[in-house]
């Protein structure tokens, strides 16, 4: 994971609301396609960006696959963002 992706991937409505999701409880793609007005090939594609950013994992159960967030990544940008804001002595 680089920064760059993960706020590229950060950038995008559409994958902060599957992140918002997420942070409910794991989904397969097909409940999380549920939840938006646009084709399953596209959150494919959301989802597709959110993994190569590292910001969700997926995990196969039978015959789903189960996405759920990656919440180191998260910490790793939180304390990325929180440096610029420590005191300069």
């Amino acid at each position: 994971m680089t920064l760059n992706q993960a706020f590229k991937a950060l950038s995008d409505p559409t994958r902060r609301k599957i992140l918002d999701l997420l942070k409910e409880r794991d989904m397969t793609a097909g409940e999380i396609a549920d939840q938006f007005r646009m084709t399953k090939p596209s959150i494919s594609h959301h989802l597709s960006l959110l993994k190569q950013a590292d910001l969700v994992w997926d995990e196969r159960q039978g015959q789903h696959i189960y996405y759920s967030l990656n919440t180191t990544v998260f910490q790793d940008l939180l304390k990325w963002v929180l440096q610029f804001s420590a005191d300069k002595d």
